[in-house]
């Protein structure tokens, strides 16, 4: 089962309006690095966009603007000067956002629940979780990174060949190509009897509550619990480390990512809405 999430999505979470009206002062936008602008009125900056290429290729922006005349300057200067197909991630609840991507014609390609997880197992059940027999759950920073690197290519050509990497929630970071596997620190594995890997989880933790960034286990050791004893070993520790939840994202069509969760008491507090152009 493959439960990836993300890092942290390039959600386009705006401060509020503070030019609620449209401007009286000339506005022009200015790109002030690879793939970032700013626009400017009366030289205050007043809105900034940014791309970002995630590990997949695909192509995100974003775009926080005080008032709707800088977000529609800004939205035509990058899309002026950047390549089809774009993308771009937003609330559920903030359908004025929606509505201004849809106006420069993005539609919904995707939908992601947000999940907080509980990490005391009264609550997940997880408290009596042991991997499958002979399974032996390798904590993070403690993982071969040479094996660990070989599953992660192998998991993401296994999902590639299924639904597609642009199904799962991705880092926002751009990475160097052919690079998925930043902090092998991050990562917790299962290993087999033999040595081999059989699944990680990644915790990114740089964030304002610990986050599963990714939850994948080889196709041809699912159905063993593998993932809910790789879960259980990461939210078990987090408990006795005073951290009471974290969170993690699921695509809403991963039925199986989404009853693991479900499963163990976590709760959706969020969905965000994929858009592409």
């Amino acid at each position: 089962m493959n439960t990836p999430s993300t890092g942290s999505h390039p959600r386009d979470t705006r401060p509020p309006l503070t030019h609620p009206i449209r401007p009286t002062h000339p506005l022009a936008v200015t790109r002030v690095a690879d793939h970032q602008w700013h626009a400017l009125e009366d030289d205050e900056v007043v809105g900034r966009a940014h791309a970002a290429h995630r590990p997949d290729g695909r192509l995100f922006v974003s775009v926080d603007a005080w008032h709707d005349t800088a977000f529609a300057a800004l939205a035509e200067t990058v899309l002026a000067d950047l390549p089809g197909p774009l993308h771009t991630v937003v609330d559920e609840t903030d359908t004025e956002l929606a509505t201004q991507w849809r106006a420069f014609g993005f539609v919904p390609g995707r939908g992601e629940w947000e999940y907080e997880v509980p990490t005391d197992p009264a609550v997940t059940g997880l408290g009596a979780a042991r991997p499958p027999a002979g399974i032996t759950v390798v904590p993070a920073g403690a993982a071969d990174e040479a094996r660990l690197r070989a599953l992660d290519r192998t998991i993401r050509a296994e999902v590639e060949a299924a639904v597609g990497w642009r199904t799962m929630p991705a880092e926002v970071r751009p990475l160097p190509p052919g690079v998925t596997v930043v902090d092998p620190t991050t990562y917790t594995v299962a290993e087999a009897p033999d040595g081999a890997y059989l699944g990680l989880l990644r915790l990114a933790t740089a964030t304002r509550r610990p986050r599963v960034g990714l939850l994948a286990v080889r196709t041809d050791a699912r159905r063993r619990g593998i993932a809910r004893a790789l879960l259980a070993d990461v939210l078990n520790g987090l408990h006795r480390s005073g951290v009471r939840t974290a969170s993690a994202e699921v695509d809403e069509d991963n039925a199986a990512a989404a009853a693991l969760f479900d499963g163990i008491g976590a709760r959706r507090v969020n969905r965000a809405l994929e858009l592409v152009r």
